[in-house]
């Protein structure tokens, strides 16, 4: 197989390595642990950009660079360029004529003269009264002539972006293959309507006129868009000038056209335009603040690339219901932003389509949704942050100190103590011995080893627990700011405990004004409730059922919640609120606390407040458990849950 190789031009980087679309769920990871929803989390990602080694502008960025652009457009010039141009020449054109005449005493130089003084003050109709006028002036026909050129090339420059460049010298066979480019542009545009045209029609269209349309457009739909934009453009272009100033414009342009013999193809033209894109903004003004005045065409362009603009700028807001994506025009931003901003387009719309395409997102009823894929990645992020705030330990997470040889190897070795009855790490203890300086050398070489040389291989008693967290999900927990933290809580225990000891049964059960069971796959999008109640009663009671499933399994229970007990559940099975707490209320809790100790349960709580009564009430848990109270920031509840779970598992 042969291969060729060429200088890269255009396009993405095609060096670039594909991107990890893990990273993009670890960015979106940071916004859910903070409870943002999984849609908000996307959005949010989206107009940041991607970071790292392969970072690409986000949407926010675009959105800047273009509002930039539309301000620079705005004050680029003013609008009325061709109109002054064409007042300056018809000016010097008649004081040349009139230089001309001065001297000559006959009464046909002062008739002339009363002529010039008659003219109307509207352009066009002088111009008009004009072009049938014989200039006594040489100079002053040729500068009428350099007038009736520049509207000529003005005007077709508002309409074909580059015949200004093709009519520099213009001749009448110009002129008239611009007639017949327009008859058969029009006639194509006939035979599409009609569901005639093809693909055909148009590369030969292009082989005749190619030269006429810089923009190369590739089929007639690109090239209608083209047309269309650009006639749009000149329509707001005369709906931004003042009254005067528009008819003025407007009867130059109509004169202009007649004598160029265009006046119906370009009316036809116009027809066809509008009625294939009416969703243009063909008059909505436009205003430019700048001095520098403008040429009719230039000042077209300006007012195309300023909707172009506008069209983007509203599109990458994504503000407005069910925007997506693919709203935003790829050709838009190539010409207001340039190829590097298409690719970095690209790669964000790879981003949605890669994490469903790669099972971390799910699309149920227009909703989007993490999978349990997805959720699984989230508890390791959060895990991973967790430990890494967690002062280092000895070496092997689950050192047992009553650990005996029937235990399961970690991997880790660590020195011998009395009283262990671990196998012994026979390689390591070598290799202390060696390097204490312990060899003999002799007939025969040896080591001699010392107790401190001795390393045991570390086990670890795989004692199954059931673990219950309980997290309040009440309103109070959202205006104090600690929800998210609990949520990340939650996922950083369910990923521990899938991870590291599988053994275990964990059950995550929030509660607010009733309680449920929380499935691993809904922890990271869940949400508080926005109900009042705070129904512990409930919860412990599903919490006593799980343990009571594992009977054989070692109790652990822990509590994150920010308020005392207000709701319990009475016997008909609904919730009963009251603040400040009623007295049922709490004796019901404690209740079940005392069940939980009677099952040897120990409950830890975590209180994310300093409420007095919230105080006095955990105490009173801790005096008929035995657990213990913690009350650690909303940053650090993690770390605080997980080694204390850990500690719980040690000292099993």
């Amino acid at each position: 197989m042969a291969f060729r190789y060429g200088e890269y031009h255009d396009g993405p980087d095609p060096l670039a390595p594909p991107y990890d679309v893990r990273a993009a769920l670890d960015e979106m990871g940071d916004a859910i642990l903070s409870g943002s929803t999984p849609v908000h989390a996307l959005r949010d990602l989206l107009k940041r950009g991607l970071p790292g080694a392969q970072e690409r502008r986000g949407l926010d960025d675009m959105l800047r660079e273009v509002r930039r652009r539309r301000r620079d457009l705005r004050e680029r010039g003013r609008l009325d360029g061709t109109l002054e141009r064409a007042r300056a020449l018809l000016d010097k054109a008649i004081g040349q004529e009139r230089a001309e005449l001065f001297p000559d005493p006959s009464d046909d130089a002062r008739l002339r003269e009363a002529g010039l003084d008659a003219l109307p003050e509207d352009t066009a109709s002088a111009i008009q009264e004009l072009s049938t006028y014989e200039w006594r002036s040489n100079a002053a026909r040729q500068t009428f002539e350099e007038l009736r050129d520049l509207l000529r090339r003005e005007v077709l420059d508002s309409q074909f972006r580059g015949l200004r460049d093709a009519l520099a010298n213009p001749d009448p066979e110009a002129m008239e293959r611009v007639r017949q480019m327009m008859s058969d542009l029009n006639d194509m545009l006939d035979k599409d309507s009609r569901g005639e045209h093809t693909q055909a029609d148009f590369d030969s269209f292009m082989a005749k006129y190619g030269d006429l349309f810089p923009e190369k457009p590739r089929n007639l739909d690109e090239l209608v868009d083209i047309l269309a934009r650009r006639a749009a453009a000149t329509q707001r272009m005369l709906a931004s000038m003042t009254p005067r100033q528009r008819e003025e414009l407007s009867n130059l342009i109509n004169q202009t056209l007649d004598q160029a013999g265009l006046s119906d193809q370009m009316r036809r033209l116009g027809e066809a335009l509008y009625a294939r894109r009416p969703d243009l903004a063909w008059n909505a003004p436009e205003r430019l603040t700048g001095d520098e005045p403008l040429g009719m065409g230039d000042a077209v362009t300006a007012l195309e690339e300023l909707a172009d603009l506008t069209q983007l700028e509203t599109a990458l807001r994504q503000d407005y219901p069910g925007a997506r994506l693919d709203d935003i025009d790829e050709a838009a931003v190539r010409r207001a932003l340039g190829r590097s901003a298409v690719d970095d387009l690209e790669a964000l719309k790879r981003i949605e389509r890669e994490l469903e395409e790669q099972g971390y997102l799910l699309r149920r009823r227009g909703k989007l949704e993490l999978t349990p894929k997805a959720v699984r990645r989230l508890g390791e992020t959060a895990l991973r942050r967790v430990f890494s705030s967690l002062d280092a330990g000895r070496r092997g997470d689950h050192d047992q100190h009553d650990a005996g040889s029937a235990g399961e190897l970690t991997g880790s070795s660590r020195p011998w103590r009395f009283g262990d009855e671990q196998p012994l790490d026979v390689v390591r203890t070598l290799v202390n011995g060696v390097r204490s300086g312990g060899v003999t050398l002799g007939d025969r070489v040896g080591v001699r080893l010392s107790v401190d040389d001795f390393e045991v291989a570390e086990t670890e008693r795989r004692s199954a627990a059931a673990v219950c967290l309980l997290v309040d999900l009440s309103y109070s927990m959202a205006l104090r700011g600690t929800w998210a933290a609990a949520k990340q809580t939650a996922l950083a225990l369910q990923a521990l405990v899938a991870s590291k000891f599988p053994q275990d049964a964990v059950q995550i059960i929030g509660f607010s004004n009733y309680a449920r069971v929380l499935q691993p796959d809904e922890l990271a999008g869940l949400d508080w409730d926005m109900v009042q109640g705070t129904n512990l009663h409930h919860a412990l009671l599903i919490a006593g059922r799980h343990l009571d499933r594992h009977p054989d399994f070692e109790p652990v229970v822990l509590v994150v919640t920010d308020g005392e007990p207000t709701a319990h559940l009475m016997r008909n099975g609904r919730s009963a609120f009251e603040w400040p707490p009623s007295h049922e209320t709490l004796e019901l809790t404690l209740a079940e606390v005392d069940k939980m100790t009677r099952r040897r349960a120990t409950i830890n709580v975590f209180m994310l407040a300093a409420d007095d009564r919230l105080k006095e009430f955990v105490d009173e848990v801790a005096r008929r458990n035995g657990g213990r109270v913690f009350s650690p920031s909303a940053e650090r509840l993690g770390e605080y849950v997980v080694s204390d779970f850990l500690r719980l598992r040690r000292a099993r």
